[in-house]
């Protein structure tokens, strides 16, 4: 069954330069169908790869926003053993 794909001008336009990247370096013309096919099999043979493209990237702190963060920690002066923050935590 086929379907079709909604996708921008310019995804589209980098699509039908791979196609024609691929029949000058072949010289084997390829449908888009088979070249998205070849592309998702891609993928999912580096799935881990694909899944951190759409993590939100990270950026370092900056000192004061690392200061910051240090002035709202305050110390009760009561040293708490590991074992007891669960329990005090969550009862």
């Amino acid at each position: 069954m086929r379907t079709s794909v909604k996708m921008d001008e310019d995804t589209k336009s980098r699509l039908e330069e791979l196609q024609a990247k691929i029949k000058l370096e072949t010289g084997e013309k390829v449908t888009q169908e088979r070249l998205l096919s070849a592309l998702v099999e891609h993928a999912v043979s580096d799935e881990d790869e694909l899944i951190d493209r759409f993590r939100e990237e990270t950026v370092p702190a900056t000192e004061d926003e690392i200061e910051d963060f240090h002035s709202g920690i305050s110390s009760s002066g009561k040293d708490t053993p590991e074992e007891e923050i669960d329990e005090i935590l969550y009862g």
